[in-house]
């Protein structure tokens, strides 16, 4: 995993962009429910007043209220309000009953005064009780709501008649009062204060519900700016997540595949062709779902889980716990589920290699499956494998499926304990309605947070077995190298290739499967290689271009050791023919100017006449230009034999490999090719391996191998003498009077 994670190196600073907008997304979101609960406690609760101090009041209620304020609270009140006589025009318009009365402003530098007014009108009310002879209930009476009613409808006419009465009674007539006032709690204080602060401002004629639609507009259109700038961060954040996912992908699949173009067929031998197509799609996909959800996940959860916990605590500490136990269940669900699933996770890759492989080899393998009758077998044996595979998806389905009813019953379990003991701290005056909305919301949204946590816990380790499948294929290093010091042949190659005493055996194995060979293979000569199947004559052939390298002894070309060679200039002196021709999508010619892109078309032409390809080509519809489906499935097998060789004399190598390259072709177009291959191939050195002796027997040298040695060395006619394995080779193929 750690190295696919260096791929986001190069994405470093629009990872950080990512996060800054993550963290502003999660500062939007944050706010919305403290933004709420001001609209239902201070809009519609409070109708519209922020502050349990008012701005402006008549000099008769300041009086009033300055008669039940204590001396600290007096003073603080005389040294913030300035008395404005009556008629100002600076006021008038917004108390229009300061033309006929004089009012008390708040100064502009005056400190919170909130808690001076709600205990002088708590203190107010306390004294009222007192005075109707219902002391003994004032101290009960701690519903704010209660006694927030009592202020609703107060006629201040009488009360302000009563203002020398008031004046004449000693400080300590309403200390008891004031005592209940103190103890009581602030933000009940605060309820009983706006109260107050209304009825004074109806007083002074102030438009009342024209301030609390204001202020419920102002606030609702922050909410939705807000909403906006978070809907605007998700967009980018998503956008940019799904660029860096979609790079890294990009650069992944681009790096693998040139891993693998560079590996030999030790390597191939490793990881099977099916895997490493898995590897490529369905494992690079992984990762890349992977990086976009995790970029937004990973950054996004813990700053609302975090934030989300200190807002719920300010608005309520002693409701905590509800949080707290929600979240411990969920990350014991969380626990359960992963140990459950995670296992599954690792079987999923393997099962799609699996299907892969079937489902490659019943393509591929289709004319066989037809030609042996066994289709029922093969979907048998595609359906197993098929079925396993949706096993173990809907076992992991089933599994996450349970998890989202699971959560939602865990968000509204806590939902209803959240109301039903906000519910009573709320009649306690402890709490007001929008805290207990808000409180929800934030318990809301760090249930949510700890859930996308927990996902990520699941999606990073199935994420991991794709990276470390991945990581796999990019450690490996290829067991044939360049040197480090190579060294050039340049345009003086003529392709001599010669072993000394070369011993090969296959990775991991016990015995060679050749042994000891040494010949020379002169340029302008034919050497051909024969014996019986398994005798090791494509392995041996397959060792010039460092298919595999040899295990003992070196080969040469020109008198360098192949391995000092680099493989470009190795590959660029061989015109290889495989033992299965392979020709890519496109058209005839883009497939006979694979290995030299500047062939003109005259020596496209000349290689087809060579490899006699130019009847079948001539033709088709399009000639040259005639498509090649995907593996070379529109051509036959001896067309496909032919255009390989064609592509290999396109080249001009130096040195031609054939491999088992005539097998397909029959008799007559055989000796053609082999009579036009000796004209045209002028000083190159040809290795051709054969099962015919008919297609060998002019060849200047044959090579007889038997179980991986040499079993003889020399012309037709010499093997025929000396060498009884060629010989025996010779009189299963050929007639008496042919081999007379």
């Amino acid at each position: 995993m750690r190295k696919v994670l260096t791929y986001l190196k190069s994405y470093a600073l629009w990872i950080v962009v990512c996060v800054v907008l993550l963290f502003a997304q999660a500062m939007c979101d944050l706010s919305l429910p403290n933004l709420m609960s001001d609209i239902v406690n201070v809009g519609i609760m409070q109708s519209g007043i922020q502050d349990s101090a008012p701005e402006a009041l008549s000099e008769d209620a300041m009086k009033l209220m300055k008669t039940f304020m204590s001396d600290a609270d007096r003073r603080l009140a005389e040294e913030n309000y300035t008395l404005v006589a009556a008629g100002d025009p600076q006021y008038t318009a917004d108390y229009p009953e300061a033309a006929s009365k004089n009012i008390y402003v708040l100064n502009d530098d005056a400190p919170a005064m909130g808690g001076v007014f709600g205990r002088a009108a708590m203190t107010f009310l306390n004294f009222m009780q007192q005075a109707a002879g219902q002391s003994g209930q004032a101290g009960e009476a701690s519903d704010s709501s209660s006694l927030a009613e009592g202020l609703e409808d107060i006629d201040f006419a009488p009360l302000y008649a009563m203002q020398p009465q008031l004046d004449q009674m000693p400080s300590s007539a309403f200390d008891s009062a004031r005592e209940i006032a103190a103890a009581m709690d602030e933000s009940m204080l605060d309820q009983v204060g706006t109260v107050m602060v209304r009825q004074f401002y109806n007083e002074l004629g102030v438009d009342v519900g024209g301030l609390q639609s204001r202020y419920i507009w102002i606030t609702g259109l922050k909410m939705l700016a807000l909403t906006l700038a978070g809907a605007l961060a998700t967009i980018l954040v998503g956008l940019l997540a799904a660029r860096i996912g979609a790079g890294v992908a990009r650069s992944l699949r681009h790096d693998v595949f040139s891993r693998v173009e560079g590996f030999s067929n030790a390597e191939f031998d490793r990881f099977s062709t099916a895997s490493l197509i898995t590897r490529t799609t369905n494992d690079v996909t992984q990762v890349q779902m992977l990086f976009v959800m995790g970029i937004r996940m990973i950054c996004y959860a813990p700053i609302m889980g975090i934030g989300g916990i200190v807002m719920a605590v300010g608005k309520s500490v002693s409701m905590t716990w509800i949080i707290a136990l929600g979240v411990l269940v969920l990350v014991g669900l969380v626990l359960v589920i992963f140990a459950i699933a995670m296992p599954k996770f690792k079987m999923v890759q393997k099962l799609v290699d699996k299907l892969n492989l079937v489902t490659r080899e019943n393509l591929s393998g289709m004319m066989v499956i037809r030609a042996f009758g066994t289709q029922r077998f093969e979907e048998d044996r595609f359906d197993k494998a098929n079925t396993d595979l949706t096993k173990v998806n809907l076992f992991v389905n089933r599994v996450m499926v349970f998890m989202m009813p699971a959560m939602m019953f865990i968000m509204n379990t806590i939902s209803l304990v959240i109301m039903w003991v906000g519910s009573h701290q709320i009649e306690a005056s402890a709490m007001q309605v929008g805290d207990m909305m808000a409180f929800m919301q934030y318990a809301m949204q760090i249930i949510t947070s700890f859930l996308m946590i927990a996902m990520m816990f699941i999606m990073v380790p199935r994420a991991a077995v794709s990276a470390d499948r991945i990581a796999e294929v990019l450690a490996t290093q290829p067991s044939i190298r360049d040197p480090e010091q190579p060294k050039t042949l340049g345009d003086r190659a003529r392709g001599r290739v010669e072993f000394r005493h070369v011993s090969f055996r296959y990775g991991n194995a016990e015995d060679d499967v050749l042994h000891d060979i040494t010949f020379t293979a002169e340029p302008g000569q034919t050497t051909a290689f024969i014996g019986s199947t398994g005798s090791g004559k494509s392995t041996l052939v397959n060792l010039v271009p460092r298919f595999y390298d040899v295990t003992e002894g070196e080969i040469l070309i020109d008198g360098v050791n192949i391995k000092d060679l680099t493989q470009h200039e190795l590959h660029e002196l061989i015109g290889y023919v495989p033992q299965k021709g392979v020709l890519f999508s496109g058209d005839i010619a883009s497939n006979l100017r694979y290995g030299r892109p500047e062939a003109s078309d005259e020596e496209l032409d000349k290689a087809a006449s060579i490899a006699q390809a130019s009847d079948f080509i001539a033709a088709t519809e399009g000639g040259m230009h005639n498509e090649i489906a995907q593996g070379g499935g529109n051509v036959s097998g001896g067309q496909k034999q032919r255009l390989s060789i064609a592509r290999a004399l396109v080249k001009q190598s130096p040195i031609y490999i054939f491999d088992d390259s005539f097998s397909a072709l029959d008799f007559k177009t055989d000796a053609a090719l082999r009579r036009a291959l000796k004209e045209n191939t002028g000083d190159s050195t040809v290795l051709l391996v054969a099962q015919r002796v008919s297609t060998i027997m002019h060849a200047e040298q044959i090579i007889v191998l038997d179980e991986g040695r040499v079993a003889g060395i020399g012309t037709h006619e010499q093997l025929l003498k000396t060498c009884d394995t060629y010989r025996e080779i010779a009189q299963s193929q050929l007639t008496k009077e042919e081999l007379e």
